[in-house]
Parts: C-alpha cells; structure tokens; sequence
C-alpha cells in the first residue's frame, strides 16, 4: 500500500461532530484492512476502530455507538465519522492498512481537539 493521507481533524466542542477521511495511493486498496489508531500527550497509541476487507467493523469500547468507520474502495478512502465528541477523544488520529494481521502503512495523523 502506497502512502495514506489524512484529512477532517480540528476543533469541536464536546457532542459535536467530525469526519476523518484517509485517501491511500497505490491500488489494490480494497484488499487491505483500515484502521483508526489514536494518540493521546503522555499515552500510548491505541486501536479506535478498524474495517475489514469485507466491511466488518470493530470498534474500542470507549467510542461504541459514538463513532462509525466505513469504506469507499473506488476511492481508495477510509472514514471515521465521530459523532458525541468528548473530551478525552482528543488526540493525534491515525489511520493505518493492514495486510494478513501486519500493519504495513501509517499516515502521518491529525489532530483532534474537543473542548468548549
């Protein structure tokens, strides 16, 4: 997978709402599982939401029913659509693609602030 490129990050206030996008070059996307990591100061970087070649979904428990992450692969773009923001999902946001259970490409993320 070529390189990934994310977009959509900002400031809201908390229950508000943003989407990420990552837009990957290179082809052959539709193979690969996507994921959304996260990475809060002074925390370790952990997994937010990933989808499947096939479109399962899985998601961390924090952000159930608060965040979807879906796929376009004509494309080539991965969403997060983060909606019921809080506080504490304030981070550096990255996507990722995986191949086979290994992680073979990261972008370079983008932040995310969420405060009144």
């Amino acid at each position: 997978q070529g390189p990934l490129v994310e977009s959509g990050g900002g400031l809201v206030q908390p229950g508000g709402s943003l989407r990420l996008s990552c837009t990957a070059s290179g082809t052959r996307f539709s193979i690969y599982g996507m994921g959304w990591y996260r990475q809060a100061p002074g925390k370790q970087r952990e997994l937010v939401a990933r989808i499947t070649s096939a479109s399962s979904e899985n998601y961390a428990d924090s952000v159930k029913g608060r965040f979807t992450v879906s796929r376009d692969n004509a494309a080539n773009t991965v969403y997060l659509q983060m909606n019921n923001m809080k506080p504490e999902d304030t981070a550096v946001y990255y996507c990722c693609a995986d191949l086979n259970g290994i992680i073979r490409s990261w972008g370079r993320g983008t932040q995310v602030t969420v405060s009144s």
